[in-house]
């Protein structure tokens, strides 16, 4: 596996098919998306897993993080997670944080996120905002 910047153009089939397949592809599209850092995990040649990294001054943002179905529960989202987190602590921000579907929170508490706040819905579906700080530099 291989994980490695890319363009934001090529998150869009995993996060359409992975988070919002009843809707049409240009809605896994978000604002600031040409700003953000996406990374993709390859197996092979194939993309297999997307997440994109939005910063504003100390703070990073984890949105649309998604692993196709075939390739879950093979730790390349836990990889991805390393990789984000060991890029953020060699950097200015102070806080990364997300908004996790409920159903996903295990993973990001196993990087030591803590939800903050309460349990909010989009579409109907459960989330929490996960919070993680770094080291201040």
């Amino acid at each position: 596996m291989d994980i490695k910047e890319i363009f934001w153009q090529e998150t869009i089939d995993i996060r359409h098919q992975v988070l919002w397949p009843a809707e049409p592809p240009e809605f896994s599209s978000v604002e600031g998306d040409e700003d953000a850092t996406h990374y993709g995990a390859f197996v092979g040649e194939k993309l297999v897993c997307v997440a994109s990294v939005f910063t504003d001054g100390k703070q990073s943002r984890l949105r649309k993080f998604a692993t196709l179905p075939d390739y879950q529960n093979r730790g390349i989202g836990k990889a991805m997670l390393n990789v984000i987190i060991e890029s953020l602590n060699a950097s200015d921000v102070v806080v990364f944080w997300c908004d996790a579907r409920e159903s996903a929170m295990g993973i990001y508490e196993g990087f030591g996120m803590k939800p903050e706040g309460e349990r909010f819905y989009k579409a109907d579906i459960p989330y929490f905002k996960m919070v993680l700080p770094l080291n201040e530099r």
